[in-house]
């Protein structure tokens, strides 16, 4: 055999080799945003102060919706080697029905970059996240309610 069919055969297997440890890696990349532990961790990076109460990932895996324990709301985007994290004001969100019942699109007036169609594993999910900016659209001035009128007494007495 020649040396030079038996370089190319060498600087083809090394070039195979790369090619398949390149795809290895960045393939265990994206599981690794899909991972809901890491995601807390960016989050409470993000907004340490947030308390986060429930989580609940598109069918994707790539926009994950935060509950936080004060009954606000957040969003994560995958950003390719990170997430964007975002905490939803109240009355700074659209959401709008999708045709497919396990969706709805949103638009955040205040990022957005985040404004998207989500479709989620079921139509319970999107059910309770779309509840969840709904109730953060209301803001908390909004939820109080005035004071019940008093029933008139009556004191036995006509005028």
């Amino acid at each position: 055999m020649s040396p030079l069919v038996v370089w190319s055969i060498a600087i083809g297997v090394m070039l195979a080799l790369a090619f398949y440890v390149t795809r290895l890696v960045k393939h265990s990349d994206e599981h690794s945003l899909h991972d809901m532990g890491l995601a807390i961790l960016e989050f409470g990076r993000a907004y340490p102060a947030e308390a986060i109460r429930s989580l609940h990932s598109t069918a994707d895996a790539n926009t994950i919706f935060v509950r936080l324990h004060d009954n606000k709301s957040g969003i994560m985007r995958n950003r390719g080697n990170h997430f964007a994290c975002h905490v939803i004001r109240p009355g700074r969100v659209r959401v709008t029905p999708t045709p497919e019942p396990k969706g709805f699109s949103a638009e955040f007036l205040d990022s957005p970059t985040q404004n998207g169609t989500f479709v989620f594993k079921n139509e319970n999910e999107a059910a309770e996240v779309s509840l969840w900016l709904l109730d953060n659209y209301v803001s908390v001035a909004d939820r109080q309610l005035p004071a019940e009128p008093q029933p008139a007494s009556n004191t036995g007495r006509s005028d």
